[in-house]
């Protein structure tokens, strides 16, 4: 199949006049819609204009220009069939062996908030109509659909006496199969949105970056971002030191700024294997940080760093004292900066941390998926039921908000416990619930004493009460909810310890 003929219409113009130019260089004749008729005059390239092609005006404001049996029957008709080509030469329609089109920018309309309007607009009909007729018939026609392959594109042109290779006339086919189901899946779940857990869905990821390798070295492993806007999105990350990131890195990168967002004062958090081994805030962030390493020093070892606020030197220079994968910041001093550069394969990772926003859950099961929103509720303290004699401290009380924040983010089952803002021991993944207190209470030590404990789940029996009690825990918080709730109450009375009941659960599997 040589190139002689070609279809442009383009939204996003970048390179364009330069692919186009060298077209017109091979002997392509070009053929245009209106705006990119006129891109490609302002910048000297000639082209026909479509609709002097077509021998139709465009239609309904341009909502009908490129839908024209001229047009389709040029590209769908088989080279390979003598009935098809007799055809088109008894209706005087040309062939046109290639198609350059890119849609309307509906996702960028979105992400920015236009009206419904704006949005109707930026559904493209003959767009997606090119694409797709173009990539059903890619044996003899080529179809461009992304900027980025123009360069390839051309040069295999220029090589090869203006033709392309069934396997790139194949591999453009896909991308433009796949630019189309992700433009209609985007558009799909503007009309009937995911949170709604529709009867079907359809999603579409795109390629960011190749993974060193997945879990374990022998892995293929790759990220993709999704098609719809998720507020905020970690892979918003400019990244100013050390190696590629591997799929590993990105569990626990996601699991270290999903609990630094949970707090608006300095915050640090330290995970490893996605579970925090040490979580604190403070007044300064190399204050937070000190006192979230002192947590568990042994397990922070190659561990993934989250900061919410800005890292300046005192902070870095404590990070560079132990070996670590990854630190991620919303900003770095420049003293900072400097000192874990020092650090060759220190991943450093510039991010805005904010507040988490809503957003959606997927899970991917064998011959299927699980969908769900994400855990995003808050229960303020205000709205917890203290239901133990003693009322805890207004400390106590601030601790245990603190604990309940942070417990949420650990596997279940899930233990926290806590001490002036700091996390002092945490107990993750047990099957049962008082092994998680076990593992906790014997992170903690002696600091224990004065302590709070937070628990993702109810107790459901009295047993955790009555190990923690005895390591000198003062003050509890749980969801509440079994049927020995009355007996856990009991053994919080007799120990003389505070007791609250959120009403809320947070398993995390």
């Amino acid at each position: 199949m040589q190139v002689k003929r070609a279809l442009v219409s383009v939204s996003d113009k970048v390179g364009l006049a330069d692919f186009c130019a060298g077209l017109k260089a091979l002997g392509v004749e070009l053929i245009a819609s209106g705006g990119t008729f006129k891109a490609l005059a302002d910048a000297g390239v000639g082209a026909i204009k479509l609709s002097h092609y077509t021998g139709s005006e465009e239609l309904l404001e341009g909502r009908v220009k490129t839908l024209h049996p001229t047009i389709h029957a040029g590209i769908l008709a088989k080279r390979t069939s003598s009935e098809h080509m007799q055809e088109l030469k008894e209706h005087g329609i040309p062939a046109i062996d290639l198609v350059v089109v890119n849609l309307y920018p509906f996702a960028e309309v979105l992400q920015k908030g236009g009206s419904e309007e704006e949005l109707i607009e930026n559904i493209d009909i003959g767009g997606v109509a090119l694409l797709r007729a173009a990539a059903k018939n890619y044996s003899s026609v080529g179809v461009v659909c992304d900027p980025k392959d123009y360069v390839r594109v051309l040069e295999e042109l220029k090589d090869n006496n203006c033709t392309l290779s069934p396997a790139t006339l194949k591999w453009l086919a896909s991308k433009a199969f796949h630019e189309t189901a992700l433009y209609d899946s985007l558009i799909s779940s503007y009309f009937e949105p995911l949170d709604s857990m529709p009867a079907r869905f359809s999603v579409s990821f795109e390629k960011i970056q190749e993974c060193r390798y997945g879990e374990n070295p022998h892995q293929k492993a790759a990220v993709y971002r999704s098609s719809f806007p998720d507020l905020p999105s970690i892979l918003d990350f400019k990244q100013l030191n050390g190696k590629k990131l591997s799929f590993n890195n990105f569990l626990d990168f996601n699991a270290a700024v999903s609990i630094a967002q949970e707090f608006s004062e300095p915050c640090a958090v330290i995970v490893k294997h996605s579970n925090p081994c040490g979580v604190a805030v403070a007044e300064k962030t190399s204050e937070a940080f000190m006192r979230a390493w002192e947590c568990d020093k042994k397990s922070a070892f190659g561990s993934i760093i989250a900061l919410n606020k800005e890292c300046d030197f005192d902070t870095a220079k404590q990070i560079t004292s132990f070996f670590n994968e990854l630190v991620v910041a919303p900003s770095f001093e420049e003293s900072a900066l400097e000192e874990l550069k020092s650090k060759k394969n220190l991943r450093v990772l510039e991010m805005p941390v904010g507040s988490a926003g809503k957003s959606l859950d997927f899970r991917r099961i064998a011959g299927g998926l699980l969908l769900q929103e994400s855990d995003s509720s808050e229960e303020p303290a205000s709205e917890w039921k203290i239901v133990s004699k003693k009322q805890p401290s207004g400390q106590e009380l601030k601790d245990l908000g603190f604990a309940w924040r942070v417990v949420k983010h650990v596997k279940s089952n899930a233990i926290v416990v806590a001490k002036n803002s700091a996390t002092i021991g945490i107990g993750a993944g047990q099957m049962n619930r008082v092994n998680a207190v076990t593992i906790a209470l014997a992170n903690a030590g002696k600091k224990a004493a004065g302590a709070v404990l937070a628990s993702d789940a109810f107790f459901p029996f009295r047993d955790s009460v009555d190990l923690a009690s005895k390591h000198g825990v003062k003050a509890f918080v749980t969801p509440g909810g079994s049927i020995r709730d009355r007996e856990v109450i009991e053994a919080a009375d007799e120990k003389n310890v505070s007791l609250a009941f959120t009403g809320v659960r947070h398993f995390r599997h």
